[in-house]
């Protein structure tokens, strides 16, 4: 992992082990009057991440995790989406979400969860063709997608 693309970020003792993933909820009011919570926080909200390392040191209390906190490193994953087929290898573009049939198999894919309409991506890598065949006849490919701060 390169290490600009490393956060630093504090997570629950239990869980704090390389290869864990998670989405990040945001914070909660008991949050607000804490003082680590600029380091607690400054993840995006909807993102998945992945640990990739511990760091030394104390575990901290926290209202919200009996068992305490300690520092971790993330890094933010990619999305794995359906998009246009027009799209390529390195396009900016803003997310909008499709309008799907109720009975669709590939919804999770063409709308996911990590992901809110207007947010700024780019299109990391082409995956390859879509797993199934659209019920709107949209063209489709799967792709990974970062987001753009």
């Amino acid at each position: 992992m390169e290490e600009a693309n490393k956060i630093i970020t504090l997570c629950s003792k239990n869980w704090a082990k390389i290869g864990v993933e998670f989405i990040f909820l945001g914070g909660k009011n008991e949050c607000e009057d804490c003082r680590l919570k600029k380091t607690c926080l400054r993840l995006k909200n909807g993102a998945k991440y992945k640990i990739v390392g511990l760091r030394e040191g104390e575990t901290f209390e926290c209202p919200l995790h009996d068992e305490g906190v300690v520092a971790v490193e993330v890094v933010e994953m990619p999305v794995i989406a359906l998009i246009d087929s027009k799209l390529v290898e390195g396009v900016k573009f803003q997310y909008q979400e499709r309008v799907c049939d109720e009975e669709c198999d590939m919804q999770n894919l063409c709308k996911p969860a990590e992901l809110k309409g207007g947010e700024n991506l780019v299109v990391q890598k082409i995956i390859g063709n879509s797993p199934g065949k659209c019920t709107k006849n949209y063209n489709l490919v799967l792709a990974e997608l970062r987001r753009l701060d």
